[in-house]
């Protein structure tokens, strides 16, 4: 069974946007998990634009699913994940001024220093996700530092899928290939949508967990967000 972990950064850009607490982002993550979803997702950045570090602390009081922390392995990431020691912290490359991720980690370049974050991380008792490239190297490097999983950065087979899907996702498919074979879970986010998360899930069927923020969101606006996990869940059985 692959996973549907809801992203809610966008719940809390919301409320941000005016102050207060409407959405209420606590409430959302409760409700997304009545809902269906498998697991909350949130990606704290250092200006707090959206999801706080505040939120964090709070949201691991009451989320009963699978928590996932994405986040550039700085030193405030790191203090948050022992504090908090959530399920999964997926680590990604994004500098502190990124709007959102836009490319996975060249694991070999970066293997002395993922080597070490990801030992401190793995000590506190939490699984460790690194955000790769279907990339062949990048998969047998994340191998190599010592994580657990891999997310596969899925906006580039997204962005071809209307054009060609076959094409957009056989690099992804070779990755998990390579991925499996090493004994590395498989994750996958960035612009999955109910357009093209099941062709990719039928593609990949070794993929344990999606992680969906920006267009489940935009689709519980007209949907409902009840109706939208459904939905999502649905594309993935």
């Amino acid at each position: 069974m692959t996973r549907l972990s809801v992203n809610i950064n966008k719940i809390a850009t919301l409320r941000n946007a005016r102050g207060g607490n409407n959405p209420d982002v606590i409430k959302t993550a409760l409700d997304c998990e009545r809902y269906g979803a498998q697991g909350i997702t949130v990606h704290p950045r250092p200006d707090e634009r959206h999801i706080r570090y505040t939120d964090v602390l709070e949201l691991k009081k009451v989320v009963t699913t699978e928590f996932n922390i994405e986040g550039y392995p700085d030193d405030r990431y790191l203090k948050l994940i022992h504090e908090t020691k959530p399920d999964q912290a997926t680590l990604v490359p994004d500098g502190p001024d990124a709007i959102t991720s836009n490319a996975g980690w060249d694991t070999v370049k970066n293997k002395n220093f993922l080597t070490q974050i990801i030992e401190e991380i793995k000590s506190m008792g939490v699984r460790v996700s690194v955000f790769v490239d279907p990339v062949t190297q990048h998969v047998e490097g994340a191998k190599n530092v010592g994580a657990d999983r891999i997310e596969l950065y899925t906006e580039p087979y997204a962005s071809h899928f209307h054009k060609n899907k076959e094409a957009a996702v056989k690099s992804y498919v070779d990755a998990a290939h390579v991925a499996h074979a090493l004994g590395l879970g498989i994750n996958a986010g960035h612009d999955l949508d109910l357009q093209n998360l099941a062709f990719l899930k039928k593609s990949i069927p070794t993929i344990d967990e999606v992680s969906i923020g920006h267009a489940l969101i935009c689709d519980a606006l007209y949907l409902g967000l009840e109706n939208t996990i459904q939905l999502y869940l649905r594309q993935l059985k």
